[in-house]
């Protein structure tokens, strides 16, 4: 049974996710290391120093580097007066919904009367400290300066705490005008000194790209052939315009990055969550005049429905354009041997035992009944025969396949035509990732027939993937938990798809708490305040609804475990 208390919880937290808005793209900055040990800028920290050797230095560069805020035991310092830092600030407008630092340092100077050696962490004040070492209460060392990246470096910036700003400050302090000791240091010669030896900072961008001047062949021709190209003029008021995407019945098939901005708009990776990771707070260009070519020779001639999207750096999206285009290539642009027969009226019998009272079968392998309900990232095979009178197989035969995504107002796709074998089996692969869709295969008795003589359809029904990451992962009253996602399909509405975020207690049913829209890109986030005291265990997942324009049935994510205390 679910405790009184997480029902309160969870009603507290629809409140409060109810009130903020429904999406707001994000993105990673890696600071100083990336998370894989590679060397990175600082971008968005800036130091600061007050006193006599006071340090405030970026060596980020250097093998073992870091941002250090140190100060020397070369004088004997009043407390309060002297102090180094290094402080983060996000851009302007934007809020910083998750931060890791990896950080340590030490207080070796140690203590004297009413003063003393120290240093801290803080959020989103100077004030609001959230991790420190004083020599007068004990402490002489945080973490392990000689391994950056251990886990003992490792500090979460608690969800209460965050906002536009994270300081790490080293100082003496202690009451006014009295003095902290002089000539005690640690081997580096500080006598208080902070290293901050990486952060992985997410940034949450709330207004996203715009578009003007769209021009081109791709935008406005009834017919398209070879490379077509689309031309517009994109904004982004945050991060900067980052990709071109796009989509042709359903089906995400280019991305094409706009702007390099001199290297800096790449997305470096390696996160969890499926958002993007970039070494610089605004690392995109803020306005692109792009011209992006579509090679329309990779797609089957006749009308798609195709959608191109400008995509900013934290996975904000505007239309560029939405339309029916018809690709018409001939042979010789898609370096194809034009049909047997011509295009037109009854070509060559198609296959070995040709017939107009010809048979087929076609079924899920593994499956019985012509409709299959499988996970998301599944590979399925269809089996088939088509046999002549008698049950004579037909070899080497053309079984046209056209597949249509099932949301309302996609168009059948041309998929690659199956051929038997000499037994007329044959067999299509239907790759991980594909959505819900129809399938019709059709024979025809002759190359250019323009009816088939035999249809046969299945159904695919795939429930959607659903990616979760909460963190921080421990939490107590007050405390907010931040929610991050992603649809892992490649098609979703430009509204969007509804998700509902669920928790239970170990055990217990899951209760329904909030319902979140994502984003073009199907990146959703959330947050969610703790109201009532632990300790307490709690599981949470992430549904996606079933919507008749999101071509996936319902599906759940992975769950995750967050500890009250």
């Amino acid at each position: 049974m679910v405790s009184s208390i997480l029902k309160g919880t969870l009603a507290a937290a629809a409140a409060l996710v109810a009130a903020g808005p429904a999406w707001a793209g994000s993105y990673h900055v890696y600071s100083c290391r990336t998370p894989s040990g590679e060397s990175a800028p600082a971008d968005g920290w800036s130091g600061s120093k007050t006193g006599t050797y006071t340090y405030a230095e970026d060596t980020c560069g250097q093998p073992g580097g870091a941002l250090v805020a140190a100060l020397g035991d070369q004088a004997a310092r009043t407390a309060n007066t002297d102090m180094a830092g290094w402080a983060f600030t996000a851009p302007e407008g934007e809020h910083i919904t998750s931060a890791t630092l990896w950080r340590a340092g030490d207080a070796d100077g140690g203590a004297a009367i009413n003063a003393t050696y120290e240093f801290w962490v803080a959020a989103p004040s100077e004030a609001s400290i959230f991790d420190e070492c004083l020599a007068s209460l004990g402490c002489s060392q945080h973490g392990n300066p000689a391994s950056p990246l251990s886990a003992e470096n490792r500090l979460p910036v608690p969800g209460a705490d965050l906002g536009a700003h994270v300081f790490l400050k080293s100082s003496c302090g202690g009451v006014t005008e009295f003095k902290c000791k002089e000539g005690s240091a640690d081997p580096n010669g500080y006598a208080a000194v902070v290293y901050l030896f990486a952060a992985d900072m997410t940034l949450e961008q709330p207004e996203g790209p715009s578009v003007s001047g769209v021009s081109g062949e791709l935008s406005s021709a009834p017919e398209v052939a070879g490379t077509s190209d689309v031309a517009f003029t994109g904004t982004d008021p945050g991060a900067g315009v980052y990709e071109a995407v796009f989509s042709l019945d359903g089906q995400v098939v280019q991305s094409t990055v706009v702007g390099e901005n001199g290297g800096r708009c790449r997305n470096v990776g390696q996160t969890s969550d499926g958002l993007a990771a970039f070494l610089y707070v605004r690392p995109c260009l803020p306005s692109v005049n792009a011209d992006v070519g579509f090679d329309t020779t990779r797609f089957p001639n006749g009308p798609h429905h195709l959608v191109v999207s400008v995509i900013d750096a934290a996975g904000n999206g505007a239309t560029v354009m939405d339309r029916t285009v018809t690709i018409a290539n001939t042979p010789s642009q898609t370096g194809q041997p034009s049909p047997p027969g011509g295009g037109g009226g009854s070509g060559p019998a198609n296959g070995t035992n040709a017939s107009s009272q010809a048979s087929m079968t076609v079924a899920w392998k593994g499956a019985k009944g012509p409709k299959l309900v499988t996970g998301f990232g599944h590979v399925e095979t269809v089996l088939g025969r088509l046999a002549g009178p008698g049950g004579v197989p037909t070899g080497g035969a053309q079984v046209d396949l056209l597949s249509t995504p099932s949301y309302a107002g996609a168009r059948p796709q041309t998929m690659a035509d199956p051929h038997t074998r000499a037994d007329g089996s044959f067999s299509v692969r239907i790759p991980p990732g594909a959505s819900s869709r129809t399938l019709q295969f059709a024979y025809r008795a002759h190359l250019g027939d323009p009816l088939p003589v035999v249809t046969r359809t299945l159904t695919l029904t795939v429930r959607a993937g659903v990616s979760l990451t909460i963190s921080p992962l421990t939490a107590s009253v007050g405390r907010q938990i931040f929610f991050h996602g992603r649809l892992l399909g490649g098609f979703v509405p430009p509204k969007g798809a509804l998700l509902v975020l669920e928790a239970r207690s170990p055990g217990g049913p899951w209760i329904k708490f909030d319902v979140v829209r994502s984003g073009r890109t199907g990146r959703y986030q959330a947050g969610y305040r703790f109201r009532f005291p632990g300790p307490a265990v709690y599981q949470f997942r992430a549904l996606s609804v079933t919507e008749g324009d999101y071509p996936f049935a319902g599906g759940a994510s992975n769950t995750v475990v967050v500890t009250e205390t």
